[in-house]
């Protein structure tokens, strides 16, 4: 019979209150349950999370994704997240702006818009996406280009969270962790969990999430401020979680 245990690496983000450093990325290797329910899924993120506390990483984890043992980090997922667009009163996920904001080489079709319509799920994995090479991202005639990495999905995350879901975001501040057990750092490079860390930094340096967030601000001049604040950091520990990933895809399936 075969093994249903093995063993999987994930990383943990733990925001930084002071310092260069805004996110110090840590890897952690823990029991990994073989299937794909969603209990089968809880017993892994219940090894993660124990290996984290055990290592003295963190006291208090959040999981951000729909596998949450806490109903913030499922309301946290970038599938469920939701905010409004320029000139749309109708709110849409985190995860179906992304999607609809990119421009891909050789398509002169691109961005899809209509993907705002969409379910999240849907607008993952919708057909026209695949199999193309992603050139920028356009968030209404705004242009974001592929780096820094995670640059544009954060800035929309961030946004999103502390213009829309204030309730939310001030829950954030009582967890001193955020994993995503779905996030595969080989094959991936937007990460939930790394934008929640992300976001409680900023928010313990004071002030500097308005500069990128205000409404009242122009979204070209946001997109400066934030560039600027990222820059101003070293983003992650040590060289940083870019040399962590392998290539440019996106959020992995929830």
């Amino acid at each position: 019979m075969t093994n249903s245990i093995g063993k999987a690496t994930r990383l943990v983000f733990i925001p930084k209150k002071d310092g260069n450093i805004l996110v110090e990325v840590k890897e952690v290797t823990f029991d990994w349950h073989k299937g794909m329910s969603f209990q089968v899924r809880q017993r892994s993120l219940l090894s993660l999370h124990e290996n984290i506390k055990n290592q003295g990483i963190a006291k208090n984890p959040l999981e951000i994704s729909s596998k949450s043992f806490v109903d913030l980090g499922v309301k946290l997922s970038a599938f469920n997240l939701e905010g409004t667009i320029p000139n749309k009163s109708s709110k849409f996920t985190v995860e179906t702006i992304f999607q609809s904001s990119k421009v891909f080489k050789n398509d002169p079709n691109s961005p899809y818009r209509d993907i705002l319509t969409k379910s999240s799920r849907e607008a993952k994995q919708d057909e026209r996406l695949k199999d193309k090479i992603l050139d920028h991202f356009d968030y209404f005639d705004l242009r974001w280009e592929l780096e820094p990495k995670t640059a544009f999905y954060d800035w929309i995350y961030i946004n999103v969270l502390e213009n829309y879901n204030k309730d939310l975001a001030e829950k954030i501040m009582h967890y001193d962790a955020f994993t995503d057990i779905e996030f595969n750092h080989k094959k991936s490079i937007n990460c939930q969990a790394y934008s929640v860390a992300l976001y409680k930094a900023l928010e313990w340096r004071g002030g500097l999430i308005k500069d990128f967030t205000d409404s009242k601000i122009p979204k070209e001049q946001r997109k400066e401020n934030f560039l600027a604040i990222i820059k101003d950091f070293d983003k992650y520990e040590g060289k940083g979680m870019a040399e962590k990933i392998n290539h440019q895809e996106l959020l992995p399936l929830e």
